[in-house]
């Protein structure tokens, strides 16, 4: 078990780093920031006396060496735009999107698993059917199309909810819910399967031989056996939250780190552009390696590896 939790803590710490090299480049090939940042009258001399400034026009090498050294005091420099440290204007954002995330994903798992169960408790109905049917519907929706669809229904046309901003649970049902619907039917459909699998071997057909409720068989006996595929893809459902969250913060102006980090891909803002980035990554990375510590547990023949 220690050697399990060993290797993967090594993973997580070469993701990161590799995640934060990758953009760090990334950012350099999208262009000088210079000109955008002094505006359309300033001169050839000015733009070259900025950059000396900042340091960019240095060799590329020399510019990424200083960055690992500043970037493992968690310093990724001053915003270019908002003139704060770039990791403490992150950090004030980061729990609007954590809020917004973990709203999603136990919106998701409840809508998915429980949508699961009962079409894997009733396969082969009519009603397993139309909720897989759905499901496939479901996954196929663009986040964008679908957040626009709730804001039209239930903002616009029956006036429930607020259309955009951070002013209490209200203002978080919207873009909760357009990010996890999607993955809401991913994981109703893996559940669905896994539990099928599961509810075929033996000792369900014991347990449904003793006499016992269909609905302790399935919720007691087989839901906890069939977890290790649903917790892979909530792990992989969590990167997608967190893809999906830029373009929904932007679409209901949630102050979130997604809405944050467009902002700053515009700006060609390089540090708080990393430092976003950065923490996406290590987010990413620690609910894998969750997920992975979560495997024994669900699988104790996982402890012996």
């Amino acid at each position: 078990m220690t050697r399990y939790v060993f290797v993967r803590l090594v993973r997580t710490t070469l993701a990161v780093f590799a995640v934060t090299t990758i953009v760090f480049f990334v950012a350099r090939l999208t262009g000088d920031p210079s000109a955008v940042i002094l505006g359309g009258q300033a001169s050839e001399d000015d733009v070259q006396a900025y950059r000396r400034l900042m340091g960019w026009d240095r060799p590329l090498w020399a510019q990424y060496l200083q960055f690992l050294g500043t970037a493992s005091r968690l310093d990724f420099g001053d915003s270019l735009y908002f003139r704060v440290p770039a990791m403490e204007l992150v950090l004030e954002r980061l729990p609007a999107t954590i809020e917004l995330t973990v709203a999603a994903v136990l919106l998701a798992l409840l809508i998915g698993v429980s949508l699961g169960m009962v079409a894997a408790a009733l396969r082969g109905s009519v009603l397993d059917r139309l909720l897989m049917s759905l499901a496939t519907i479901g996954r196929s929706l663009p986040i964008f199309w679908l957040a626009l669809l709730l804001i039209l229904f239930f903002a616009v046309e029956l006036r429930w909810l607020p259309v955009s901003g951070r002013d209490g649970w209200s203002s978080l049902v919207l873009p909760a819910l357009s990010l996890a619907l999607v993955s809401a039917a991913e994981i109703a459909r893996l559940t669905r399967s896994a539990m099928v699998e599961v509810l075929s071997n033996d000792y369900i057909r014991t347990a449904t031989a003793k006499g016992l409720p269909q609905w302790i068989v399935v919720a007691r006996h087989a839901l906890g056996n069939a977890m290790n595929p649903v917790l892979t893809i909530v792990s992989l459902q969590f990167a997608s939250l967190l893809g999906g969250a830029v373009v929904t913060e932007t679409i209901f102006a949630w102050p979130g780190l997604g809405r944050l980090t467009v902002t700053a891909i515009q700006t060609r803002d390089f540090p708080v552009v990393q430092a976003a980035v950065f923490l996406f990554a290590v987010g990413f990375a620690l609910t894998n390696l969750i997920v992975d510590l979560l495997y024994p547990i669900f699988d104790p023949r996982i402890r012996q590896q």
